[in-house]
């Protein structure tokens, strides 16, 4: 039985053809451990940036170069000298850091991976900080510094200030608690809350999908809540289990594989003393997804909900005293509508709201009043709105983050409806920027395709005030990036490529492609971090190749974009068409010898290419890849495909498994995934290696023992992984 057992393994794990020697294992890779170990060389470089409604301050996190432990910074505007306030070190005394397993799902969600302060709130007035550390919370008195441990239960999640800055929310024992600052004293808000029917924290498929990780909310005047009840007890079940310790029992978690039943959530009204729940009334039947909560300072309760398939969404308004609801707007779209969790953005007077919408073919920005009705479009479709950045009330200037480059993004500033215009110069770059409330005050984020992530202080007229220091070691070389638009026409194609460094022009060298591949998703970016992993696969002897989709661009027509049921073929035929573009004018390209990667849906694209386009690609390296759609998560698989039920047909077509057969050609190709995932199960991995074995298809199968989606959590595994890439594009490009 061993015998039989140990044959069946080799046959599963390996091709049956002869294997070449293998290669002795080369010394110590000292780049790509660094790498790692810093974070991709971010450890060191401020995050989290908060700006203080005074405008004197910029508060940030930032750690050591080689450590994951955030700690909290000010930044003083007139002086531009940076004070340390806080670090997890002195609070913990000598002790590790602890996090319960609610908490570690909810990183998980937010592929959160540092830490120390992950996070921290500012009160509304700018008074306090508030911070979370091994589950207990933390108070600094801005102008005091003095910090105050609050005196809370264990495993606190989600910690937020009220309006009023006088008590600090958050969730514990599945129920929502309030703490009032001045007696430092805890009180149970919801009663009755268990783990198959929490209160107050936000269900799988709203943090992994929709974006809100949140499930609790304060009114104004912090008498009242809102929050919500997610009921999962009708979800299934499914099991992780750890097979290296076989008496202990599996992990089991709620999931809603596609057409299978979602959580029951509702939202409840009750006062922060307790007592009560009024009950938030719509046509939960109609619209089950509640997929954002809005508590404005003046305006009412605003809830956004989606029809199972996010063809249509409704915007409500709320009366707390009864929990009846009255629409405010109506958004459909033919193939989907994308969430984005900053809208409605209420006017601080209650006088309207912001609505982004992509109704006339791109993103727009627009104003509408108390009733919902259009007042006017203050970033018209065709500028590349892809985040709102501020909205300065009294000079009606919006400032945005975007543009009409994919492989750029910058600040930009509209004004009283005229062009935007840019706030920076330079380029090319990728920003993000930070702007007060009054909008005397902006932070600009900014990495380009030669220089790393630098966080810089300006004024409101764009002058620069100075620089939030870095403590971040700098890669040992530039990537050779080369980003460039293919194609004729309206069929242009954003490319990037890195060459060895070494490279001799005219040489033909084999082709590995990066690829995500998800519908309006970006690959292509000048970015320094983002292309320093392919710098070191290059150096190895490759060109490392990124292509975007046309429906990446966000000027592209709707369908290209929005491909509904055919989305995986469609946008693969993208990749090629792509690829052959590039290669007309990179003869360096060797278009016989071309591989593909990616992890999540890259993954699965990756499998897809070699699956059935033999022809074009030759390997694989597929990570953390869904294999059958019907196995994953609703929010997001039925956006794409429908529902099972009625559209049998787009599954069957999107399934790996349809595209395995016996004697059929395809590419060779590796399987990696991690045996403790919860987004995209290991049993994914499974099914497609037993059906690849079952048909005599030959491949390599790598489980990574006890670790998650998020496979570069773990350095040396995530190191171990690539150098395996490597080695397998070696063998067989």
């Amino acid at each position: 039985m061993m015998k039989a057992l140990f044959t069946a393994l080799v046959l599963l794990s390996a091709p049956v053809v002869a294997q070449p020697k293998p290669t002795p294992p080369a010394p110590a890779d000292t780049f790509f451990r660094q790498l790692l170990e810093t974070r991709f060389f971010n450890s060191g470089r401020p995050s989290g940036v908060t700006l203080a409604p005074d405008e004197k301050t910029v508060f940030f996190l930032r750690n050591s170069p080689t450590s994951k432990a955030l700690s909290l910074f000010a930044f003083d505007v007139a002086t531009q000298e940076t004070r340390e306030l806080l670090t997890p070190a002195a609070l913990l005394k000598g002790a590790d850091e602890k996090l319960s397993p609610e908490e570690q799902a909810r990183r998980e969600r937010m592929r959160v991976t540092s830490r120390g302060f992950s996070s921290f709130a500012l009160s509304e007035d700018g008074a306090n900080l508030l911070v979370g550390l091994s589950g207990k919370l933390y108070v600094v008195a801005r102008a005091s510094g003095k910090v105050t441990e609050l005196q809370t239960g264990p495993g606190v999640i989600d910690p937020r200030f009220a309006p009023t800055g006088t008590q600090v929310g958050y969730v514990r024992e599945h129920d929502v608690y309030r703490l009032d600052l001045a007696t430092n004293t805890e009180r149970r808000v919801t009663q009755g809350g268990t783990p198959e029917k929490t209160h107050g924290l936000a269900e799988f498929i709203a943090q992994e999908e929709m974006g809100r990780y949140t499930g609790y909310w304060w009114s104004p005047d912090a008498k009242l809540l809102a929050y919500t009840e997610a009921d999962t007890s009708g979800v299934e079940k499914l099991a992780i289990a750890n097979t290296t310790t076989p008496e202990a029992s599996a992990r089991r978690l709620s999931y809603p594989r596609a057409g299978t039943a979602n959580a029951q959530v509702r939202l409840g009204l009750i006062s922060a003393n307790g007592g009560k729940t009024t009950w938030v009334r719509w046509d939960a039947a109609k619209y089950p997804y509640l997929a954002t909560v809005k508590w404005p300072a003046k305006g009412p309760l605003t809830v956004l909900v989606q029809n199972r398939t996010q063809t249509e969404e409704v915007l409500l308004a709320v009366d707390v005293k009864t929990g009846r609801t009255t629409p405010l707007h109506v958004e459909t779209d033919e193939a989907w509508l994308n969430l984005d969790q900053t809208f409605p953005h209420w006017l601080s007077d209650g006088s309207g709201f912001l609505w982004r919408t992509e109704r006339n073919g791109s993103a727009e920005l627009e104003l509408r009043d108390t009733t919902g009705k259009l007042v006017r479009s203050l970033v018209p479709p065709g500028a590349g709105f892809s985040s709102l950045a501020a909205y300065v009330e009294g000079e009606e200037t919006v400032y945005f983050n975007g543009g009409t480059s994919t492989p750029e993004s910058y600040l930009w500033r509209v004004r009283k409806g005229q062009a935007p215009t840019r706030v920076t110069t330079g380029g090319p770059a990728l920003e993000w920027g930070r702007v007060s409330k009054n909008g005397a005050l902006i932070v600009v984020t900014s990495e380009g395709p030669t220089s790393m992530k630098s966080s810089s202080v300006l004024k409101g007229d764009g002058t620069r005030l100075g620089e939030l220091p870095s403590l971040a070691t700098e890669p040992p070389f530039k990537p050779r990036l080369e980003v460039r638009q293919v194609g004729t026409g309206k069929d242009r194609y954003a490319t990037s490529l890195v060459r060895p460094r070494d490279a001799k022009p005219g040489v033909k060298l084999p082709v590995i492609v990066e690829v995500y591949g998800g519908p309006e998703t970006q690959m292509v970016r000048q970015s320094m971090a983002q292309s320093l992993v392919a710098q070191w696969m290059a150096d190895q002897g490759f060109i490392v190749v990124r292509l975007d989709a046309r429906g990446a661009s966000p000027l592209a027509d709707r369908k290209l974009r929005k491909p509904k049921y055919d989305f995986a073929r469609v946008l693969l035929d993208e990749q090629v068409v792509a690829l052959r573009e590039l290669a007309k004018v990179v003869p360096e390209l060797d278009l016989n010898r071309v591989g593909i990667t990616g992890g999540s849906h890259g993954g699965y694209m990756s499998a897809l290419a070699v699956l059935t386009r033999p022809e074009v690609f030759k390997a694989a390296v597929a990570v953390s890849a869904v294999t059958d759609w019907r196995d994953y998560d609703t929010h997001l698989t039925e956006r794409f495909l429908g529902l099972p039920g009625e559209n049998p047909q787009a599954y069957e077509q999107s399934s790996l498994l349809t595209h395995v057969k016996a004697g059929q050609p395809m590419g060779k190709l590796m399987v990696i995934h991690g045996t403790a995932d919860d987004n995209v199960f290991f049993f994914h991995a499974l099914k497609l290696s037993d059906a690849l074995f079952r048909a005599g298809q030959p491949h390599e199968f790598l489980p990574l023992h006890g670790i998650s989606h998020m496979v570069f959590a773990d350095p040396l595994v995530a190191e171990r992984m690539y150098e395996e890439t490597l080695r397998y594009f070696k063998q067989n490009l």
